[in-house]
């Protein structure tokens, strides 16, 4: 299981001290994914080395436009394991599900945003996970929780209706705001998730992270298709 966080200077931890804690919470891996801008400065292999964790390179684009976050993904996508696109608008929720470049399409109910049928069969079409964002049932109060409650409710309904892929996080950006997988399971019966629906959902990112390694590999030629050294391959046999 994984969460994906926003580290220093897009939150207030750095990486090493979010990767420390969700290791004493049972995370198996920590995608860092902060917004385009606001880069993290750290080595994924030295953190995972001493806190005995996986650490995936991400970015979050956020952009104000489809035209303008076409360009963020075409420079990041070579760059990072995981691209994470910043919804909360029809436009954005929109362009994020057309493009199989996208991982995940983040908080589409924030803001203005909105999740449908026509959304869902393009997310399916184009494998893009959807974000269930719990950040706003763990830190928000009143009026707005309860907002938050009835998006999320009606997200999974359509997410389940459709089978869209999806992703569980509570969008920590500090260490102090990392929660363990039991007390998400919690948080997720809120919204109707179940237990096992929220562990899928951490361990979806992990699916993510080992398919775009697959994909950066030397032998990856296309979905389906690698490259085999036939010499070895005769040699081990």
């Amino acid at each position: 299981m994984y969460e994906a966080v926003h580290a220093y200077p897009d939150g207030e931890s750095t990486v090493a001290r979010h990767a420390l804690t969700a290791s004493e919470y049972g995370f198996d891996g920590l995608v860092v994914r902060n917004h385009g801008g606001s880069p993290a400065s750290y080595d994924p292999e030295v953190v995972a080395k001493t806190y005995d964790i996986d650490v995936v390179p991400a970015v979050e684009i956020r952009a104000t436009d489809p035209s303008e976050a076409s360009g963020y993904l075409g420079s990041h996508r070579e760059q990072t394991t995981l691209v994470v696109v910043h919804g909360g608008t029809p436009k954005m929720n929109r362009f994020a599900v057309e493009q199989s470049a996208v991982d995940v399409l983040a908080h589409p109910m924030a803001g203005d945003g909105d999740f449908n049928h026509v959304l869902a069969n393009e997310a399916v079409d184009n494998d893009v996970s959807i974000e269930f964002n719990l950040r706003g049932v763990l830190r928000d109060a009143g009026g707005t929780r309860v907002q938050t409650l009835s998006d999320l409710q009606k997200l999974r309904e359509i997410v389940d209706y459709y089978d869209v892929p999806y992703v569980v996080s509570a969008d920590p950006t500090t260490h102090l705001q990392l929660r363990a997988p039991q007390e998400l399971e919690a948080v997720g019966s809120a919204v109707g998730l179940s237990s096992d629906d929220v562990r899928a959902g951490l361990t979806e990112w992990g699916r993510l992270v080992d398919r775009n390694r697959a994909r950066q590999s030397d032998s990856f030629v296309q979905p389906g298709v690698r490259r085999v050294d036939t010499e070895t391959s005769q040699l081990d046999e």
